[in-house]
């Protein structure tokens, strides 16, 4: 493809690429423990680092991506200090996070216009360092998915069972959310912090909706998460359209055509089962005597 001859293209679709996989499983893990808006706290949070970084002329990746790690770990305590009203938590860090953006980018209005590529995403400006950032995030996302795969499925269905069953969940939990951060910040220079829960909630979404076990959703997630990041990338090409937006746009159209197609084959097998049940009720049904209009009930 004409596409993969420039370098730009090759780093945008290796840095999707490793973002979709890995992103996607969080999502699986963030919905069911509902906190899909997890992520979208954590991108507010991430943007404060990024105009910090700006400020202070330090690189705003890099500290976008320090204070998104920060941010997780505050806001797994204050989810524990608020356990009745955990989504208090995520209110109060979002509020934070965009309040001090807001107020940093005013005070370093000569790079107002850098931050567009922040807030909707730039994948086709992704640098060497921010991909070898992205690989890296993938890297430890992945081991520790392998290695706490049993202990986080128990603990996203049960946390009191797990800690029963001796599971360190405090620190597993913690671990959890900071790579969240981490996961978060590296998405940024995709879709950006306006889009960045697209990219983990949407495949998610999907693959929970239409997969029969917890293991097929995952694999579902990073399969649905790889066509959005791939046939949005191309059509960004294709189009001249932004690609963050473009990517978003795409994975919600796969979302409601899967949920739309599931809805549609439900019907069809409903359908074919009652035919199915007529069919075999038929027989014994037709060879009941009945009571014709001149028949006595003597």
């Amino acid at each position: 493809m004409e596409m993969l001859h420039f370098d730009f293209m090759q780093r945008a679709f290796c840095a999707g690429g490793l973002i979709a996989l890995i992103a996607s499983v969080l999502g699986v893990y963030l919905m069911l423990r509902r906190q899909a808006l997890m992520a979208d706290m954590l991108s507010h949070v991430s943007l404060a680092g990024v105009a910090g970084g700006a400020f202070l002329h330090m690189n705003p990746t890099i500290s976008g991506f320090v204070v998104a790690t920060l941010g997780a770990i505050v806001v797994e305590y204050l989810r524990r200090s608020y356990k009745t009203y955990s989504e208090m938590s995520i209110a109060i860090i979002m509020v934070g996070g965009l309040s001090t953006a807001v107020v940093l980018m005013s005070l370093n209005q000569g790079t107002n216009k850098s931050f567009t590529s922040y807030l909707f995403g730039s994948v086709v400006a992704v640098n060497q360092t921010e991909l070898m950032l992205m690989f890296a995030v993938a890297l430890i996302g992945g081991i520790f998915f392998i290695l706490f795969r049993r202990p986080l499925y128990q603990i996203t269905f049960d946390e009191e069972t797990a800690r029963t069953n001796g599971i360190p969940v405090k620190w597993i939990t913690l671990s959890f959310s900071i790579l969240t951060g981490m996961i978060v910040a590296a998405a940024m220079p995709i879709v950006g912090v306006l889009l960045v829960s697209s990219l983990i909630v949407l495949p998610a979404a999907l693959a929970t909706r239409i997969a029969s076990s917890f293991s097929s959703a995952l694999f579902l997630a990073m399969g649905i998460g790889l066509t959005g990041v791939f046939s949005g990338l191309t059509a960004s090409y294709q189009f001249s359209t932004p690609p963050g937006g473009t990517i978003a746009l795409v994975l919600l159209i796969l979302l409601v055509a899967g949920i739309g197609l599931k809805k549609l084959v439900y019907k069809l097998e409903k359908s074919k089962s009652k035919k199915t049940n007529e069919a075999e009720e038929g027989p014994i049904y037709n060879s009941i005597p009945r009571l014709s209009k001149d028949s006595s009930l003597n």
